[in-house]
């Protein structure tokens, strides 16, 4: 029987081990996509005890807890720290399988150094144990200075004046690279009530009067470029799915005019708007080099009661309808035929999705750019063992898993990091598993470069961030 997560924690073969121990476990890590705060980060913010660490904003915890019968005082309530943290680990023991229990297992070797496991029983000792580790309390860049994050990437709206990431860019002590990233959710989503309360706040950015179509686009277009001028190189968008429809400049005008005025718009008008303004956003993208990616199928805010008490974010959603994928097309060959389609990461919540959008993301490469269209790394309800598997051997079936640009949080805890080691783990033995069996050659150098590539290299060439390279890094 083999120890609980020892150093060779899901490797079997010789092979995986020594692409993991001699390659993938050396190297820095560069989340390009996660949910932390920029504040936090240029604060320095301490945190005093786990309860803090683990369970502040982490809507994945907070749905095991409920789902053990957890009360919500013990959840996001008022209830007293170790309390907190007692609920979470008598809910953690129920859940093996779950990623989580993997992931937390990981957290409290690496970052604490205890080595047995968590349980309702022994909650008290393994908190006492960690909080003689955490003393006087751990900081956010001491985290990430242990987590071997050479850049990381927030997630930020256009309308946010990213001043934490002024200041991060000016401060000389701090040794990670704090990137913002375009995430223009709150103006594409022109159904939501809020949408012309926003727009108000996106033209007080931008310095802009946003009263059509056009002032819109002029607004867009100067955060653009401020993002750009503070070091952005990628963008987000959540989208529940795509439905590609054309509409001339008069109708877009009058779509949004209406909207702003506090008239409803058909499902129809809807996607008119969005379509426009995803195409201007993809034409905006491929101008300034930048990296666009689409994330579908979440179904959000599902409990419309925990909805109101609680607001999005909180752990009430899940897997939607898979993408649509002939409008996914069509949006893709209308930037194509203007010489527009920037580079571009397609993401599904819904796994039955990977083979769909792995070959049609094939039918737009080239363009002098290695994997310029990517399949994203298994995200959210999918990043455990099995979905991560299930991501890469579809990628290398209908693919090319060696351009692949590897892992990224998703996380909004500065724990995540040990996700990277998961993902690099099952990598390892995915590759060496192949090479065991006679799938592959017994190259052990080009396999050990591809493994440095997925983990790290890739994401640096593909998203123009080698100014950002961490010296001695590319001799793995």
């Amino acid at each position: 029987m083999k120890p609980f997560l020892d150093e060779d924690f899901l490797l079997t073969t010789d092979t995986a081990k020594s692409l993991y121990h001699e390659v993938a476990k050396q190297l820095p890590i560069l989340d390009y996509h996660c949910h932390v705060s920029p504040r936090e980060i240029a604060e320095n913010r301490v945190f005093h005890d786990l309860t803090q660490l683990w369970l502040e904003g982490d809507h994945y915890k907070w749905r095991l807890m409920r789902a053990n019968g957890a009360e919500e005082r013990l959840v996001t309530g008022e209830a007293e720290p170790f309390e907190k943290f007692q609920t979470w680990a008598s809910a953690l023991e129920r859940a093996p399988g779950n990623p989580l229990y993997h992931w937390s297992h990981l957290e409290l070797r690496r970052y604490f150094h205890y080595d047995g496991y968590l349980t309702g029983a022994n909650a008290k000792e393994v908190w006492d144990h960690c909080g003689a580790v955490i003393g006087e309390g751990i900081s956010v860049r001491e985290i990430l200075k242990q987590s071997n994050v050479t850049l990381l990437c927030t997630t930020d709206d256009p309308a946010d004046s990213l001043e934490w990431h002024i200041k991060m860019a000016a401060d000389p002590t701090l040794e990670t690279h704090v990137l913002p990233a375009f995430r223009p959710d709150q103006v594409i989503n022109l159904e939501k009530p809020e949408f012309a309360a926003y727009l108000k706040r996106l033209g007080q950015a931008a310095g802009v009067r946003i009263d059509g179509w056009d002032s819109l686009l002029g607004a867009l277009g100067n955060r653009m470029d401020f993002f750009h001028m503070n070091g952005c190189r990628v963008a987000d968008h959540g989208l529940d799915n795509i439905c590609c429809r054309p509409a001339s400049l008069g109708e877009l005008d009058a779509i949004l005019k209406r909207r702003m005025a506090g008239e409803e718009v058909s499902g129809e008008e809807k996607w008119k708007y969005k379509t426009a303004l995803l195409l201007f956003f993809g034409r905006g993208y491929a101008k300034r080099d930048w990296v666009m990616q689409l994330h579908f199928a979440a179904q959000r805010n599902n409990n419309a009661k925990m909805y109101r008490l609680l607001g999005p974010d909180t752990g009430y959603d899940s897997i939607g309808p898979g993408v649509n994928l002939p409008d996914l097309a069509s949006f893709l060959s209308s930037l194509e035929e203007e010489g527009a389609l920037p580079k571009t990461i397609l993401y599904s919540l819904d796994p039955n999705d990977n083979a769909g959008l792995i070959t049609l993301m094939g039918c737009y490469q080239g363009a002098g750019v290695a994997g310029k269209l990517q399949h994203g790394a298994a995200w959210w309800f999918n990043d455990n063992k099995g979905g991560m598997e299930a991501q890469m051997k579809a990628l290398a079936a209908n693919g090319q898993l060696g351009n692949f640009v590897g892992m990224l949080t998703d996380s909004r805890s500065f724990l995540s990091y040990t996700r990277h080691e998961y993902f690099r783990r099952i990598l390892c033995e995915l590759l060496g598993g192949w090479v065991e069996r006679g799938e592959l050659p017994d190259d052990r150098a080009a396999w050990k470069r591809m493994t440095a590539d997925i983990c790290y290299h890739n994401s640096i060439r593909y998203f123009g961030l080698e100014q950002y390279h961490l010296r001695g890094a590319e001799k793995l």
